[in-house]
């Protein structure tokens, strides 16, 4: 799906599923920062990693297991979750997932 500036559309439309992927698509990005939405599919992840700046996580279809240092977090969509920057995270799709990542630098 084309996504346009100034028109409103579905977030969780943006991106498909992918057989035993994970999709990307970077909506805004500028020196600010960047907001990227993500589809996981059941079984996908990312594995653990750090970021220099906060980052905040919306979860727009299914839920996500994200682990931030140590602690798991099920996030369901409509919630949120703010990862401190620095802090070492990982992610696992145990169902499919979709997620908008807004990255803040400074």
């Amino acid at each position: 799906m084309k996504f346009e500036k100034g028109k409103t559309f579905v977030v969780s439309e943006m991106v498909d599923y992918a057989e035993g992927g994970v999709i990307s698509k970077e909506l805004i990005h500028s020196n600010a920062g960047s907001v990227t939405l993500f589809s996981f599919d059941a079984g996908q992840g990312l594995s653990e990693h750090t970021a220099p700046f906060d980052a905040f996580i919306q979860v727009v279809d299914g839920e996500m297991l994200l682990n931030v240092e140590g602690t798991d977090n099920h996030i369901k969509a409509g919630e949120g979750f703010v990862i401190p920057s620095g802090a070492r995270h990982s992610v696992k799709a145990e169902q499919q997932f979709k997620m908008i990542i807004t990255m803040v630098r400074g």
